[in-house]
């Protein structure tokens, strides 16, 4: 009997993504006195030593918290500290207690895949051969042996974690728990224990204050004036280090905004709500602010008009953005573009790297007079397991080195700021159907066309809402031509 084909998935409606709804700006606090720093180090350890006990309380609370145990918290902070000061710390602990029960059912998921993967292959017999999408028994006893042994460590640790999630039992961290490890590792982490200590206290100190808008600048406890001057209403166990009125010690260093800089002045002179943090970069030993706000509803721009002027398709790689323009009726123009990036070394780096890319893809799209980007909705949560792809390591370092999630939030806030949309596709079959109509029709003799490049074809003919495949030939009794393919 001839083998069935595996029928196609349903292919979702491109749609277009929303903007960021938030600014974040950063400035350095140059020319601060040993004073200066000695207030802010006793102020953030001060206001640090709260947070973690707040947290603490929090997570013994877990599903029972209610209003009246927030008020409790805030009321027994507020003593110590002040009202606004009392307010950040709890909404922080509220998002960091969210985050990790978000990160708790991930988990989870993660568990609940590896597991049913797991379970899939040991029901086959040793060595058959799996199918397109579903994968074969494995190689041999001893493979099916160790993964029988794995599949009881997984179920462990997945009742183990389902019991804290019910619970409402949470594992956090004040600090990073990588940095927390790296104690135990300071030869392989490069670092002192002076070193780690100093680093270890900067992260846990608390030197965040929330907006309020209608309040002078924008915020009461960390407040910036419109030239750069900084003051900080300092916490009451700390009132007596004060140098103005009402608690509030003036820092001798003045902060700018480079970026946003008008934005930001804008909102302080209207005294809206602006968020501030301080903090210390330990390796360089500079002292940094960073403002931050809600940003007003973007108007949404409709499909139908990012479609008018034509798209620019993106096919996003391991070390490489492959994009194509294409006119509004789906037909590639010009030339495919390659933007290159280098995703190793680190987090700033690579966050460099990635930036530079998008800002050249973006200085070609205002070149061309185009409306919109489209990309591929990806999300390789669930493909980066080994249980999937077996023995396919170089497979799964592929998948793990395509930068998807940090691409597509650096590139939705670049396009917000130049006026660009960014339209989101089913990356269902892309680079093969890609690769099967477009990649030989548009090769010539002086220019090869890359598997990537057709696939950034088929991404932008998806959001333009045309077909990937190309109209089929005509009979040659039907073409108004006497030979070849009328397209």
């Amino acid at each position: 009997m001839a083998e069935q084909r595996r029928p196609l998935r349903e292919i979702a409606r491109p749609f277009v993504a929303d903007g960021p709804s938030g600014v974040s700006i950063r400035g350095r606090l140059k020319g601060l006195t040993p004073e200066d720093e000695q207030v802010l180090r006793l102020v953030g350890a001060h206001m640090g030593l709260l947070a973690s006990a707040d947290l603490a309380r929090r997570c013994q609370d877990g599903l029972q918290h209610d209003n009246d145990t927030w008020a409790r918290r805030k009321r027994e902070l507020t003593a110590q500290s002040s009202s606004r000061w009392a307010g950040s710390v709890t909404s922080h602990t509220h998002d960091q207690w969210g985050l990790s029960r978000r990160a708790q059912v991930r988990h989870l998921r993660s568990l609940a895949a590896a597991i049913g993967t797991i379970r899939h292959r040991l029901a086959l017999p040793v060595g058959q051969r799996g199918s397109r999408g579903a994968p074969g028994g494995y190689r041999s006893r001893h493979e099916w042996f160790q993964k029988a042994r794995r599949l009881a460590i997984l179920e462990t640790e997945y009742e183990r974690v389902r019991g804290a999630y019910e619970a409402g039992h949470v594992s956090v961290v004040r600090g990073s728990r990588r940095l927390l490890n790296q104690r135990h590792h300071l030869a392989a982490a490069n670092k002192t224990e002076q070193r780690w200590r100093a680093e270890w206290e900067a992260r846990r100190w608390f030197l965040t204050a929330d907006g309020e808008s209608g309040k002078r600048y924008g915020n009461e406890t960390i407040r910036v004036s419109g030239d750069g001057e900084v003051s900080i209403r300092l916490p009451a166990p700390l009132a007596h280090l004060a140098n103005a009125r009402n608690s509030r010690y003036f820092l001798t260093a003045t902060v700018s905004f480079a970026h946003r800089g008008a934005e930001w002045r804008d909102r302080i002179e209207a005294n809206r709500a602006v968020a501030y943090r301080i903090h210390l970069d330990v390796q360089r030993g500079r002292w940094y602010l960073d403002a931050s706000w809600k940003r007003s509803a973007l108007p949404v721009v409709p499909l139908g008009a990012l479609r008018a002027g034509g798209v620019i398709g993106v096919d996003t790689n391991a070390d490489h953005l492959a994009a194509w323009r294409l006119d509004e009726y789906g037909n590639p123009m010009g030339a495919p573009r390659r933007f290159d990036y280098d995703l190793t070394g680190p987090a700033t780096r690579r966050d460099a790297q990635l930036r530079q890319a998008l800002t050249r893809l973006l200085h070609w799209a205002r070149q061309t007079d185009v409306q919109a980007i489209a990309i591929e909705d990806l999300d390789f949560t669930d493909s980066k397991s080994r249980e999937k792809h077996g023995r396919r390591k170089r497979f799964r370092q592929l998948i793990s080195g395509i930068p998807t999630g940090r691409l597509r939030v650096r590139l939705l806030s670049m396009c917000a700021e130049t006026g660009i949309g960014v339209i989101a596709v089913d990356p269902a079959y892309t680079s093969r159907w890609g690769a099967q109509h477009w990649q030989q029709p548009r090769t010539t003799d002086k220019r090869e066309t890359s598997r990537h490049a057709a696939a950034a074809v088929a991404i932008g003919r998806r959001a333009l809402g045309h077909p990937i495949r190309r109209r089929t030939a005509p009979p040659p009794q039907h073409q108004s031509d006497a030979t070849g393919h009328r397209t």
